[in-house]
């Protein structure tokens, strides 16, 4: 039987409002996902103790490394909360290690326990890398930081080329998306105007040492906020380039723990 329209609107309508009551660490459908701007705060640590005191709205750490319950706890601080995971590289200290299978495991990526990925497999690593973001969602983080994406820069023991990096990083974004995930493009300079119609966000390591920066901007044109860390370069030399180009700017250690200082 149908329905009188003026009745089949409210039931509509009554049906999205219910579905949009989610609590704080739910994640947003893929179209409604956390964009961040240009200039956004943040904190990034993948090690040491979890330091929850830093004020700043967005949070980055190691997905495998922490829990449902201090997602919710940064979200009940009024934190976004990105999942750090390596997408192009093998780590031999993750719990799914086993799982990667010796044919796609190359030269190590010069860390320790680290080998690149051959990211043309995509047979055998979209299952794996689906796992992990199904992982990042259900601990509720809304967003993912994938490493290691510019395999085909660097030597992997494999014949990468930069086509097989685009498709491979297009998966990489397709899989966060369809979790209703935002999703970062870790370095990989060279692809950025290519790639930046499809992440929501870049996160970028000495950009100002190498003189980089610039590489940068399409990111901010387009509303997207561009997270940015020195190591070995003071403040006084990169901060005032990144607030004229709009970047989020840490100075952080190596070992990325709790110690920051911010332009």
């Amino acid at each position: 039987m149908r329905r009188p329209i003026l009745l089949v609107l409210l039931l509509a309508l009554l049906t999205a409002g219910c579905s949009g009551a989610a609590g704080p660490g739910a994640q947003s459908p893929s179209g409604d996902r956390w964009r961040p701007g240009p200039g956004t705060a943040w904190q990034w640590q993948l090690s040491g103790r979890l330091d929850t005191s830093v004020d700043v709205p967005v949070y980055d750490i190691d997905g495998f490394d922490h829990s449902r319950a201090t997602v919710a706890g940064l979200h009940r601080d009024g934190r976004k909360v990105i999942c750090y995971l390596s997408t192009g590289a093998w780590e031999d200290f993750r719990p799914d290690a086993d799982d990667f299978p010796p044919s796609v495991i190359g030269r190590g990526n010069g860390w320790e326990g680290e080998r690149w990925l051959d990211i043309r497999r995509t047979d055998v690593l979209e299952p794996l890398m689906a796992e992990r973001f199904d992982m990042c969602r259900d601990k509720g983080f809304d967003a993912v930081e994938p490493d290691n994406m510019d395999g085909y820069r660097n030597r992997t023991g494999f014949p990468l080329t930069a086509a097989d990096q685009l498709r491979y990083n297009r998966l990489i974004a397709r899989l966060a998306h369809e979790r209703g995930l935002a999703v970062g493009l870790k370095n990989d300079l060279d692809q950025i105007p290519e790639l930046v119609g499809d992440f929501d966000f870049a996160v970028n390591e000495q950009c100002a040492q190498y003189g980089e920066c610039d590489a940068l901007t399409p990111f901010v044109e387009a509303g997207k906020a561009v997270f940015h860390v020195e190591y070995e370069l003071p403040t006084s030399r990169f901060c005032a380039d990144s607030r004229r180009l709009r970047l989020s700017s840490l100075l952080k250690t190596y070992e990325l723990d709790a110690w920051r200082r911010p332009c």
